[in-house]
């Protein structure tokens, strides 16, 4: 179910140190893997006993299957599952971020230590990072953005604030399709 592979990023202001990260990569879930997830869709608080006799799975079946998917990475943490506004951060954003690309993984450390900051991506085109963030309100929002823009390698932000959900995220209908 999963290949893993070995790359190497390195960081020509760290003197020569090499920083290495593990990437997974994930062949496609089968049909049982499917059936298992999309019942814990519908309920995630399911005991492995109740969701095995209701697929029609051994329990063990069930339990390897969903250790093997969250040792692979194929599963999103839970934290995933609580609304930042639960939390007091009702306002969200995208912070896009031109990087000096000699600090990438200075920058990226730096990201990755700012609890507002959910998820960052790199994407193809003119932008070199893009981070989506959640605050407090509208002046918790400039702070945020400040934080990151002061982060090592970035050299300019732009933050666009979201004003409203119109779809959220859902992998249900890829598991089913």
């Amino acid at each position: 179910m999963v290949q893993r592979t070995r790359f190497t990023l390195v960081n020509p202001t760290t003197a020569g140190r090499i920083n290495e990260q593990e990437v997974v990569s994930l062949q496609e879930l089968d049909a049982t893997d499917r059936r298992i997830l999309l019942a814990l869709d519908e309920d995630p608080r399911l005991p492995v006993m109740v969701l095995a006799q209701q697929l029609g799975l051994a329990r063990g079946t069930v339990q390897s299957r969903l250790e093997r998917m969250s040792a692979s990475g194929a599963l999103r943490p839970n934290s995933s599952r609580v609304l930042p506004s639960a939390l007091g951060r009702g306002v969200a954003a995208s912070v896009s971020a031109e990087l000096d690309q000699s600090h990438l993984n200075e920058a990226i450390a730096a990201l990755r230590k700012i609890p507002e900051v959910l998820e960052c991506h790199a994407p193809a085109g003119d932008t070199d990072l893009l981070i989506r963030v959640v605050a407090r309100s509208p002046d918790d929002l400039y702070r945020v953005s400040e934080e990151i823009r002061l982060c090592p390698g970035i050299v300019r932000t732009s933050t666009s604030m979201f004003l409203r959900e119109v779809i959220p995220y859902r992998t249900t209908g890829l598991l089913g399709a």
